[in-house]
């Protein structure tokens, strides 16, 4: 075999990868958005945030510390697990729970908080959660 056959042949198969790796990635990008606009779909017009909220609900997300604005009834109601935030676009909508268990099917990476009210407590450590420094 000559070498200019073999750059050929090299030049050929690097070109078929690089066509199936484009091909793969178009798909992925297919299928992120038609993920994302069924999140949309599931949440249009069911966002319970309050724009008089007077209360800050702060949870970790993203390795961060994320806050929704929520009444105190809407906080009491997150705290018992009733309520849940899921993240959207940039922003932290407020939803009942039964939207977030349609979510966790679709989508379970944009459900930024729900909490479980039977989970035992890991940060007993003798310290009120009331106590202010």
């Amino acid at each position: 075999m000559d070498l200019a056959k073999a750059y050929a042949m090299r030049a050929q198969t690097e070109a078929t990868e690089r066509r199936q790796a484009e091909a793969e990635a178009a798909e992925q990008a297919r299928l992120r958005k038609e993920k994302k606009r069924k999140v949309e779909e599931l949440l249009k017009g069911k966002a319970l945030n309050l724009a008089d909220a007077d209360h800050v609900r702060h949870f970790p997300y993203g390795e961060k510390i994320r806050r929704v604005h929520v009444d105190a009834a809407q906080l009491a109601r997150i705290n018992a697990g009733e309520l849940g935030v899921v993240q959207q676009g940039g922003r932290y909508l407020v939803v009942e729970k039964a939207v977030i268990d349609a979510l966790r099917e679709i989508a379970p990476e944009f459900i930024a908080l729900l909490v479980d009210p039977n989970a035992p407590n890991e940060s007993d450590d003798g310290v009120p959660d009331d106590l202010m420094w």
